[in-house]
């Protein structure tokens, strides 16, 4: 599978060590049916785990708004955050007690920072490259020394699955 710039790309997850979850900041992955169904079959089981903010928005709305992103509905933000945030990843966590941390994550996070561009071609994201304007100090490949071919295996792994099925 080829990966535009995985040679150049620098980076390293850094959540618990100095990051909080600034990729859930303001966090809309888009859902595919298959994803949405794998949540609505634990909704019971991760709706005492969310803030109690965001737990009031699902219960009232559901987790996903209008907004719609590759054609797929995105997750609602409550307080600035993804509605499945609180303190890390509820779906990541609840996938981890069960044995796949990646079991329900949506696949747009558990990629990131894999991403594709508009001819359907992989990438890493990186400040300035694809034209990409989110801020995060872990898309910077000044602020790592980690080649992002060693750091984002489990993630290219997880893009090869994907991109067979």
């Amino acid at each position: 599978m080829l990966i535009l710039n995985l040679a150049e790309a620098r980076f390293e997850c850094t959540f618990g060590r100095g990051c909080e979850g600034l990729c859930c900041r303001n966090g809309r992955p888009p859902l595919s049916p298959e994803e949405s169904a794998r949540i609505d079959g634990k909704l019971n089981s991760i709706l005492p785990a969310l803030r109690p903010a965001a737990r009031a928005v699902v219960e009232k709305n559901g987790y996903l708004s209008r907004r719609r992103k590759r054609g797929d509905p995105m997750v609602r933000v409550s307080e600035g955050w993804c509605v499945f945030f609180n303190q890390g990843c509820v779906l990541h966590e609840l996938g981890a007690a069960e044995g796949n941390r990646l079991g329900y994550k949506p696949y747009a996070c558990a990629l990131f920072p894999l991403s594709w561009d508009e001819h359907d071609r992989w990438y890493v994201r990186q400040w300035g490259y694809q034209g990409e304007i989110w801020d995060l100090f872990c898309l910077n490949p000044q602020a790592s020394t980690m080649p992002a071919a060693q750091s984002l295996q489990e993630e290219i792994n997880l893009a090869q699955r994907l991109s067979v099925e």
